[in-house]
C-alpha cells in the first residue's frame, strides 16, 4: 500500500479539530461514565471490564492487522514505534480491562470509543508504515531516545496510578476516598497525567503530524476529567490537600 499522504493530514486534522471540540464541551459538563454515569436512565449500559475490552481493543488489533497485511521490510525504527503503541493498547484491553473495578458504561460511550480506537489504529499503523522516513542513525537520535523515556514513564505513572485507584475500596465498600501515593501526592488525575505523558512521549520519539494530534487530542479529552475529578473531591472531601492541583504538578 502507498502512503496515502492526504487521508493521514485529514485524520489528524480531524483529530485535532475533534480535541477541541471535546475540551469546549467536556470543561462545561464531564462525560457520562465512571462515577458521573446515571445508572438511572434509559441507556443501554454494559459491564465495566467487558466495556473497556471492547473499546480499546480496536487499537491493538487494527495495528496488527496492518502489519501481517503489508509485504515488505519496512525498517526496525517503523515497527519498534508501532509496537511501543500496541503495548499500551495490549495493556488497557488485556490487562486494565481485567482489573478494572469500574461501574456499567453506557453502550453509546464505548460505541464512540470504539470508533475512535479503530480510526486512530489505523491511522497510527498506515503512517508509521508506509509513510513515516527514518534514516539509519535513527537509534542514536535525541528525539528518539527522550521520546521512548518519556513514554514509560508516563506508562508506569498510569499503570501505578491505576492500581491506587483500585485499591482505595476494600471489598464491599461504595464509598469514594482520597487517593494518596505516587503521583496523586500532585494531582488529582495522576493517572489521566501518565497516560498524557506517555503519548506525549510517542509523538516526540516519532516527530509527525498523527502522532502529535494523537497527543493533543489526549490532552483534550482526558485533561478536563482531570479538572472535574479535582473539582469532585474539593467539594467532597474537607480535609482535602489544598495542595495538589487537577492535572499539571505545581501548576495546573
Amino acid at each position: 500500500m502507498q502512503c496515502q499522504e492526504l487521508l493521514v493530514r485529514g485524520l489528524s486534522l480531524g483529530m485535532i479539530l475533534g480535541g477541541v471540540m471535546h475540551f469546549i464541551c467536556l470543561m462545561k459538563s464531564h462525560a457520562a461514565y465512571g462515577r458521573y454515569v446515571d445508572t438511572s436512565g434509559s441507556s443501554m449500559m454494559v459491564p465495566a471490564r467487558l466495556a473497556w475490552f471492547l473499546q480499546e481493543i480496536p487499537a491493538l488489533l487494527v495495528p496488527l492487522l496492518l502489519m501481517m497485511t503489508t509485504d515488505g521490510n519496512h525498517g526496525t525504527g517503523k515497527h519498534l514505534m508501532l509496537w511501543t503503541f500496541c503495548l499500551h493498547y495490549f495493556q488497557r484491553s488485556c490487562i486494565y480491562s481485567l482489573l478494572t473495578k469500574g461501574r456499567p458504561y453506557p453502550f453509546n460511550i464505548m460505541l464512540t470509543g470504539v470508533v475512535v480506537c479503530s480510526i486512530n489504529g489505523f491511522l497510527q499503523a498506515h503512517y508509521l508504515l508506509h509513510c513515516a522516513t527514518f534514516h539509519s542513525t535513527w537509534f542514536s537520535d535525541a528525539c528518539l531516545l527522550t521520546g521512548l523515556i518519556i513514554f514509560f514513564l508516563g506508562m508506569g505513572i498510569n499503570i501505578h496510578s491505576d492500581h491506587i485507584l483500585r485499591n482505595l475500596r476494600n471489598p464491599g465498600e461504595i464509598s469514594y476516598k482520597i487517593p494518596r501515593g505516587g503521583m496523586f501526592e500532585y494531582v488529582s488525575g495522576a493517572n489521566f497525567f501518565g497516560e498524557i505523558v506517555e503519548w506525549l512521549g510517542y509523538a516526540v520519539a516519532t516527530w509527525s503530524l498523527p502522532t502529535f494530534a494523537f497527543a493533543f487530542f489526549t490532552i483534550c479529552f482526558i485533561g478536563p476529567r482531570a479538572y472535574h475529578h479535582h473539582k469532585f473531591y474539593n467539594e467532597k472531601f474537607k480535609d482535602f490537600p489544598r495542595s495538589r492541583r487537577s492535572l499539571i504538578p505545581f501548576i495546573f
